[in-house]
Formats: structure tokens, sequence, C-alpha cells
């Protein structure tokens, strides 16, 4: 790759970035961020959200190539090679990156839209960006009532930040229990546990079927804008509500790629090398699907970002997807001190897999780990988490552990 070869890497996150540094000086690099913030980091918005950190906390490094902040790609011209952007702009390429992300899943719940309108309610936010973020902060105050929607990983975020802040936090989930597709029952009646000590309200196999709103003082007697009074669920129970989280789930954002004649299924389809169907365009991050898999985590976006770096720069590199760990902390004021969790692999055992656990109800501490065929291939570690380290390292290398108790235990990592 030279310098005079040109690059344009359509999305100013994690994975865009972290492509971008990695080709600096190498190629003439634009990157086009549709947000008008500075780049930040968005696994940080929930400690934003609570009050620990100020937004610039989580803003990322300036990267070297030329950045363009608020410029929306709005098509691709294979054929002539060019990103036509929603300012007039037209940028050629010799190559293109697909770093796009996802966005939020808006659930068919009655109230939620207006009759051909697409406007959210006042007060009902989904929380994917940091102008998501800072309309919830801006929302939230001591004593507001908030109905959190989805008890996965973004939901259980969302609702700690917000009993942080002094919210009374209601949260409804409609699966069996909280984070389903990372926790057994074990870890996730602990982490049930926990959001109630913070004084989170939690519904599970709940399902909300609408919003209730009202018109807002100054859309009274004409057609304007509503605000959210409240929930209703299934049973026919309504809770009332100030703010609605949606925290329902991402979907990836594809149809650039869609309407340029890419590959598309759940994401944008890649081979090894992170290309499309079309080898002059790659893709990284959540918007990818390799191998039948989309991720949706920061730690495989900068795998994929590292990989396509190397690949463009004309090394062997080649991505086999990413053994992906999951962590996040829960750490509030009062609540006992920190409250960790990680899991990884397969923490669901097949019949015929051995399962080793540990808990410890005075230090708050639950281990569980999958042995299969005498390889370690998943597990959840929640509470104080010293040992994750040795455990990842098991993990990722696929040998067999030489004394599972040892790992387990506190010295584990040191």
């Amino acid at each position: 790759m030279t310098s005079k070869q040109r690059v344009v890497v359509i999305g100013g996150g994690l994975a865009g970035l972290r492509l971008a540094a990695r080709l600096t000086g190498g190629a003439a690099v634009t990157v086009l961020g549709e947000e008008q913030h500075v780049p930040y980091n968005r696994v940080l918005l929930a400690e934003v959200l609570a009050g620990r950190y100020a937004p610039e906390v989580a803003a990322l490094p300036a990267a070297g190539p030329e950045l363009r902040r608020g410029v929306r790609a709005v098509r691709v011209d294979r054929a002539d090679r060019t990103v036509h952007c929603d300012d007039g702009a037209a940028l050629g390429y010799d190559t293109l990156v697909l770093a796009t992300g996802s966005n939020p899943v808006l659930p068919p719940l009655r109230g939620l839209f207006e009759p051909e309108g697409r406007e959210l309610p006042d007060g009902v936010h989904a929380f994917r960006t940091m102008d998501d973020c800072l309309a919830l902060s801006a929302a939230v105050r001591p004593g507001v009532r908030a109905v959190v929607i989805g008890g996965g990983l973004l939901g259980v975020s969302a609702a700690r930040a917000l009993a942080a802040r002094g919210a009374q936090v209601v949260l409804a989930q409609q699966a069996a229990r909280l984070m389903e597709r990372q926790l057994d029952a074990g870890a996730s009646a602990l982490l049930h546990a926990h959001l109630t000590a913070l004084g989170v309200e939690i519904h599970t196999e709940c399902r909300v079927r609408g919003l209730t709103t009202a018109p807002t003082a100054a859309a009274r007697g004409t057609q304007g804008h509503r605000r959210v009074t409240g929930a209703e669920l299934a049973d026919g129970y309504r809770l009332d509500a100030d703010i609605v989280v949606l925290a329902c789930g991402v979907r990836p954002r594809t149809g650039l790629a869609q309407a340029a004649g890419l590959e598309v299924r759940k994401g944008i389809v890649v081979d090894d090398r992170l290309r499309t169907s079309d080898p002059r365009i790659h893709a990284i991050g959540d918007c990818a699907e390799h191998a039948g898999q989309v991720y949706g985590l920061a730690g495989p976006a900068l795998e994929q970002a590292d990989v396509l770096a190397g690949v463009l720069t004309g090394t062997e590199a080649s991505y086999a997807g990413t053994r992906a760990l999951t962590r996040l902390t829960l750490t509030t004021a009062g609540a006992g001190g920190p409250f960790d969790l990680a899991c990884f692999g397969e923490t669901t055992p097949r019949p015929g897999d051995d399962v080793v656990r540990f808990a410890d109800a005075t230090r708050r501490t639950y281990r569980t780990v999958v042995v299969r065929d005498d390889r370690l291939v998943g597990g959840v570690l929640l509470g104080e988490l010293s040992t994750v380290g040795a455990v990842a390292r098991t993990w990722e290398g696929e040998e067999a552990p030489l004394d599972l108790f040892h790992l387990l235990t506190d010295d584990g990592g040191h």
C-alpha cells in the first residue's frame, strides 16, 4: 500500500478509527463519521450515564487520518469507485471499508410511533449513541420513574446507571432471567439480587405490549409532540413512567451495502480477509458477518480492524473469528463494592460435559466453567474477578486446565 492509494472508511467508531490509526503513513485515509461528536468509546456510555465519567473521558484518541465528522455516506457507486455523501461530496476510493456499526432494535410497541410517523415520544430513548446518553442524562433526576425494556447486557447497564442517578427503575425482561444468552441460572440469580439491592424492580417473563402517551403542554390542541406516561404489559398491568429506555438489542447497519448490491445476510458477509462480495470493499465491526456470526462486541471489532490493517499493508493476515469474552463492571456506591461479571464461550453444557462450580455467598462470588473432552469451552465468573485472566488464557489456549480448583480460586490469576 502506497501513500497514493485512497482508503475511505465509512464509520468513525472503534473499528473504523482503529483501522485508520493502523494505516497512518501508508495510504491516504479518509474516515467518514456520521455523528457530530468527537469519536468516543461506546463501551463507556453506561459509565457516563451513571455520572461516573464525564463525556470527554469516553473520547477516543485523535486519529491521524482525515476525519470528517457529521458526514453521512448515502450511496456507494461500485462502478466508479465513489462514495457519495449527504453534504454533496463525492470521494473516490481504491479500497472502501464499511464500519457502519449497528442500530438499536425498536420493538413493535403500540403507541411507539404515530401513524405514518417515525418520531419517538418525548421521554422514550434508545441507548446506543452519545446523543442518546446525553438526552437520558438530561432527563434523569432523583425520583424520576424509569422503565427499561430489555434485560440483556445493554438493559442491565442502563438500569444500574439510572439507579445510580437516583431514578426509580423498573426493568422488564421478556425472558425467564437476566442476560439469558450469557449467564446460567445461578449467575443470573446473583445479578438479579445485586440489581434489586440497588433499588431496581425486576420483572422477568414480562412482555411490554405498548406505551401510553399524552400530548405535551405545548402540543395540546394541536398535532404536536407526545410524552410517554407509562408502559402497558401483556397481562394488562400498567407501569407509570417518565422515561422509557429501549434496550432490545441491536441490528447491523447494512442498508448502504445492500443498496450497493453486496451480499448481506444478518450482516455484510465477509471472508477470512474481511472482503465483501466486492474484493475492493471490506467490512469490519458490528456490521460484518464472518462465518455466519455477527459479534456486536468491541473486542472482535478491534481484532478485525487489526487483521484488515495487515491485509491492506500486504501481510499474510487472515481472520479466523474471535473468542470473545464479555465483561461488565457493576460498581455502584452503597452496593457493597465492585460486582464484576465476565462470561466467555459456551456457558450452557451439553450432555456429557463436566461442570465445575464454586460459589461463595459471603464474598459474593460465583464461578462456573464447562469442560468438554478435557478442554475448557466456556464459563461465567461473577463477583470479584482476580482469576479472570488465568481462566481466559486457559480457554484461549485450548489446553486442559491442570488444576481447576486452583484456577477458580482467588489466587488463580497470581
